[in-house]
């Protein structure tokens, strides 16, 4: 998988990299076939303390694209928060995949015992 931060009035150091890499590990779990990852890192000093940091994760997999944002205090919260919201989609991805296979053996079977 590919990876590329975009830090935006932040520096990027390699304990953040490698911190962004290790949360993106993980959703390799919930689909195989992750081409690449896009992370937009910004602090934005307009807005209050409290959501200073926004972090937009962009996960470029086989079939439609998911994205994800969120902001937060820290920055690392922030991209907890964030790798959180792109687990959930890719998580919910899977069960759909899987339950449309089961059920379509499911649909399968009943059609061959009416046609019996």
């Amino acid at each position: 998988m590919q990876i590329h931060i975009s830090p935006r009035d932040v520096k990027l150091t390699a304990a953040l990299h490698s911190y962004v890499a290790a949360k993106l590990e993980k959703l390799e779990h919930y689909a195989t076939g992750i081409i690449g990852a896009h992370i937009a890192i910004v602090h934005d000093q307009t807005r209050a303390n409290k959501h200073a940091f926004v972090v937009k994760i962009h996960l470029a997999i086989p079939g439609p694209d998911v994205h994800g944002e969120d902001h937060g205090h820290d920055l690392y919260h922030a991209i907890d928060l964030a790798a959180k919201k792109i687990e959930l989609q890719l998580r919910k991805a899977k069960a759909h995949k899987a339950k449309s296979r089961r059920d379509g053996g499911r649909t399968a079977k009943s059609k061959r015992q009416v046609v019996a």
